[in-house]
C-alpha cells in the first residue's frame, strides 16, 4: 500500500494569476469523506473559507474500551510499558472511556517516565484530567507530540527503544482492507529498538454501498470542485462503494468531473491515495491540523 517514509509531492505554492483565474469557481462545493470525530471541524474550516461542505463518510468508527481493560487492570499491568502511542483522536477517546472504570491511578507516582504520543491536534484531548487517570505524580508523564505528524514523525519522536514496550492503540478494520500504515508503524518501532504490544482500541468500518451516493450525483451534474480525503481507509471506502453501487472506478470519476480537485491531508494519506489508484493534485506541507489542507485548497481556488 504504502511505506511510512513521508514522500515528496509538489506542495501548493504561489499562484500566479492566471493560474489563480483559472482555479478560482463559481463552484465551490467540497466533498469530505472523514469519519464522524473530525467531521465538525473540517465542516467549520471549510465554511470559513468560503466553501460549501459536502459531508459523505464513508467510514463509522466504534471505541472499543473493553479491549483495552486487560492491559489495565490490575494498575501494575501497565508498569511494564514505557508509552502509549495513538495514531488517531478515536484511540484516545477510547482509552479515557476504559480507564473511566478504575478509582485509582494506573501507575505508581515513582518510576520511570511514562510516554504517551500523540499526533498534531489529537493531543489536545490528552488533558490534565486524562493524565491524572494514570499517574497522581504527573511528572512522571511526558506528553510527546512529534514536530512531524505523522507516524514515522512519531516513532522518530521516541527515538531508541532499547527493548522497551509501547502500547500501540489502533483500530481494528472491519469491510475493507487494513491500509498498510498500522503494520508498518509497528515495524518502524521494531526497527527502532521497540517492542510494541499492538492493541484494537476501535473499530473502523466501511459505511456501506451507499456512501458515494451524493458524492455522485453532484459529479453528475458538475457541481462538485473538491474532494478532502483524510485517510487511506476513507479512499478505500468510496472507491468501494463507487463500485458496488454504479460501477464507477476513479477513472470514470475523472472522465465524469473532469476540473475535481483532490486533496489530501497530508502526505501519508496522499501516498496512500495514489496505491489505490487516486491521483491526488494537492497536499499541504503542515498537516498536524486540517487547517493546511484547507488552506492549501484555498490558496488553489483563489479564495484566501
Amino acid at each position: 500500500m504504502m511505506t511510512m517514509q513521508n514522500p515528496t509531492y509538489p506542495f501548493p505554492g504561489p499562484l500566479s494569476p492566471t493560474t489563480a483565474a483559472t482555479t478560482t469557481r463559481s463552484n465551490n462545493n467540497v466533498a469530505f469523506t472523514t469519519p464522524p470525530n473530525y467531521a465538525a471541524r473540517l465542516s467549520n474550516l471549510l465554511t470559513l473559507k468560503g466553501f460549501n461542505p459536502l459531508w459523505c463518510p464513508t467510514l463509522v468508527t466504534h471505541p472499543t474500551p473493553h479491549s483495552l481493560k486487560p492491559y489495565l487492570s490490575p494498575p501494575p499491568t501497565l508498569e511494564s510499558f514505557s508509552a502509549i502511542a495513538f495514531t488517531s483522536r478515536a484511540a484516545i477517546t477510547s482509552l479515557s472511556t476504559a480507564t473511566a472504570d478504575f478509582a485509582e491511578p494506573l501507575l505508581s507516582p515513582h518510576g520511570q517516565t511514562f510516554i504517551l504520543a500523540a499526533l498534531g491536534k489529537d493531543s489536545e484531548l490528552i488533558v490534565q484530567d486524562f493524565i491524572a487517570k494514570f499517574c497522581q505524580n504527573p511528572n512522571r508523564i511526558r506528553v510527546l507530540v512529534p514536530p512531524i505528524a505523522t507516524p514515522s514523525g512519531l516513532v522518530h519522536a521516541l527515538g531508541l527503544g532499547l527493548g522497551r514496550r509501547v502500547l500501540c492503540l489502533v483500530p481494528t478494520v472491519v469491510g475493507l482492507d487494513e491500509p498498510a500504515v498500522v503494520a508498518n508503524f509497528v515495524k518502524e518501532l521494531e526497527e527502532k529498538g521497540w517492542d510494541p504490544v499492538r492493541v484494537s482500541a476501535y473499530e473502523t468500518r466501511w459505511k456501506g454501498r451507499e456512501c458515494g451516493k451524493e458524492l455522485v450525483e453532484k459529479c453528475e451534474r458538475g457541481e462538485l470542485g473538491a474532494v478532502v480525503f483524510t485517510s487511506t481507509a476513507e479512499v478505500d471506502g468510496l472507491l468501494k462503494s463507487l463500485r458496488e453501487m454504479v460501477g464507477w472506478d476513479w477513472e470514470t470519476v475523472r472522465k465524469t468531473c473532469p476540473d475535481l480537485v483532490v486533496a489530501a491531508h497530508g502526505p501519508v494519506t496522499a501516498a496512500g491515495a495514489e496505491s489505490l489508484g487516486v491521483k491526488v493534485d494537492l497536499v499541504s506541507d503542515k498537516f498536524d491540523s486540517f487547517d493546511g489542507v484547507v488552506n492549501a485548497l484555498a490558496l488553489r481556488f483563489g479564495m484566501v
